[in-house]
């Protein structure tokens, strides 16, 4: 179960870090920089400790670009004005229904 959060907090650091490039508006804004650079470091620490925790890389990279991918399209549509159509939603299900074949694949 440990695993797992750290897997939870990686997802969280590497979604809150692809958010503030938005806002960093190319490296020229100094605190969404950070954000972006700490965020990407923490997220690459977590899924270490995640992989060294024995967790399959194919199932944690599956899982992690996946859920960042997901939340990522959610966040932008619901804060950031963004777009989000249906066919953007299938495309999402699909790429989360893929994870899901590979978790019970590995079952």
């Amino acid at each position: 179960m440990g695993a797992y959060l750290l897997f939870a907090g990686a997802v969280l650091a590497e979604v809150t870090a692809t958010i503030s490039l938005k806002f960093s508006q190319g490296f020229t804004k100094l605190g969404p920089s950070i954000v972006v650079i700490v965020g990407y470091a923490i997220a690459f620490a977590l899924l270490a400790q995640v992989l060294k925790a024995g967790v399959p890389v194919a199932v944690v990279y599956a899982i992690w670009s996946a859920a960042g991918v997901a939340l990522v399209a959610v966040i932008g549509a619901v804060f950031l004005n963004e777009s989000l159509n249906l066919t953007m939603v299938a495309g999402l299900a699909l790429v989360i229904g893929g994870v899901v074949l590979l978790e019970v694949g590995r079952a």
